[in-house]
């Protein structure tokens, strides 16, 4: 007698489809990913230092160098050589400051990410000039007692302020009552 038994046949693996369709992405939320691996490939550890290099040293120093690189250590994050690229004729400057570009850089990554600063003479293209953000006319009338003190101060900005601070107060005290 021969009895052979039967094997069940295997169940087919289905490989793995990545589902489709699904919520479409900005592009915007897509960049900084695509960015920060760029970014680091060519020594940046964080892509925002280019992009608010003006905020970290200010619109003047921003005109005349950048940022091309930061190094550090095999396994370290501090004590790091930011590399700047740096207009021929400002060069003398910037080595100047040296030690206020340090403490701005450090005080942005929030820890001393960086010890040295190379500087390499070149061509800098000048940060885009962003217009600042006026303030929105409010729609709320200024208390009539207060209106007149607030006409005689020259600064915009300040008026503004306190124009929306005694608006607020009137709102608050009228809430009271």
């Amino acid at each position: 007698m021969s009895s052979e038994r039967s094997k069940p046949p295997k169940p087919r693996t289905r490989t793995y489809e990545r589902p489709r369709g699904g919520q479409a992405r900005a592009i915007a939320d897509l960049m900084p990913d695509i960015g920060r691996a760029a970014f680091r490939r060519f020594g940046f550890v964080q892509s925002s230092v280019v992009s608010r290099w003006p905020e970290i040293v200010g619109p003047h120093h921003a005109r005349t160098c950048a940022p091309e690189a930061i190094r550090f250590a095999p396994g370290e994050k501090s004590n790091g050589v930011l590399q700047l690229v740096v207009l021929p004729a400002h060069a003398p400057l910037i080595q100047h400051v040296i030690p206020e570009i340090i403490e701005r850089v450090n005080r942005f990554f929030g820890y001393n990410a960086i010890s040295r600063v190379k500087l390499r003479q070149g061509e800098v293209k000048p940060p885009a000039a962003r217009e600042p953000a006026s303030a929105p006319p409010s729609l709320r009338p200024i208390p009539i007692e207060l209106g007149e003190s607030l006409r005689d101060i020259g600064d915009p900005e300040l008026r503004t302020v306190l124009e929306s601070l005694a608006r607020s107060l009137d709102q608050s005290s009228r809430s009271r009552n």
